[in-house]
């Protein structure tokens, strides 16, 4: 079993090759079948339940025409970068203390976000 860090660094990665896959039209098949691995793993790698490989990784990147930085990174407007760089230069103004109920309120944003996005 993964542990909690491990499960929640695969379900970012799942859900990105999942986000790219679908960007592309391709189908959990469609791109299994190209990077050959069964559906079913496919499947499970995009929702965190699976480590994905290195070697599967490439493969994947292959298919999508980029490379590991890109994929790590998604690009973001001019407008977006400035926004985050002065929420983050703020962010770092505050005490060690105000950063840890900051970095509070942002996980109990998200979590309550994620329950919206299932209850729809």
């Amino acid at each position: 079993m993964l542990t909690s860090k491990f499960k929640k660094q695969s379900q970012l990665v799942g859900t990105r090759i999942r986000t790219l896959r679908k960007d592309r039209a391709l189908t959990q098949a469609d791109l299994a079948s190209r990077i050959g691995i069964q559906q079913s793993d496919l499947c499970r790698m995009e929702n965190g339940e699976y480590k994905v490989s290195l070697e599967t990784l490439f493969k994947i990147l292959t298919i999508f025409e980029m490379n590991v930085a890109e994929f790590f990174h998604e690009d973001v407007s001019g407008a977006s970068r400035d926004r985050d760089y002065e929420f983050l230069r703020q962010y770092q103004r505050l005490s060690p203390r105000s950063q840890e109920e900051a970095q509070e309120f942002v996980l109990f944003k998200l979590q309550l976000e994620e329950k919206l996005r299932k209850s729809n």
